[in-house]
């Protein structure tokens, strides 16, 4: 089989492929928080305030906002994919979108407007996570070997 005749898929950088999976979590979490009984209490779903008791999982404090977020967030990462640049990017800039959301997170006090996404501490140790291991993806996707070749 030559290059010629790979499949798109495999013509994929790996940042590439770990910015689409990124991408097709973040759809697939917008669409489940949408679902009731995968998303609990969803009777009590706001559009985006903190009275919004509705949790995907049963864990993490969604709204029809944050749900849609998730969305667009989701659908940027399959969209950055299609390049190696704008998949690191998107790792990389989406990253530290979800440090500064998990700092906010952290300041906040749950029970004011200042909660309008809303978060929880669930959301907030999420955020985290979700923020290094983005960056790290995109870091460490991208970087170079010793002979100069970008991995």
């Amino acid at each position: 089989m030559t290059t010629q005749h790979r499949t798109a898929s495999s013509a994929r950088t790996p940042v590439q492929q770990a910015a689409l999976l990124v991408g097709a979590v973040f759809l697939l979490v917008g669409v489940l928080g949408f679902v009731p009984g995968i998303t609990t209490d969803y009777d009590t779903m706001k559009f985006a305030e903190h009275h919004s008791e509705a949790k995907l999982l049963g864990v993490f404090q969604v709204s029809v906002l944050h749900n849609i977020v998730h969305l667009l967030f989701g659908v940027a990462g399959v969209a950055m994919a299609r390049a190696a640049s704008t998949a690191r990017t998107y790792l990389i800039g989406g990253g530290a979108v979800y440090l500064v959301l998990w700092l906010y997170g952290l300041f906040i006090d749950f029970d004011s407007a200042a909660n309008f996404v809303p978060f929880n501490t669930a959301d907030n140790w999420l955020h985290l996570f979700l923020g290094l291991g983005m960056i790290a993806l995109g870091v460490l996707l991208t970087r170079r070997t010793r002979t100069g070749v970008t991995r």
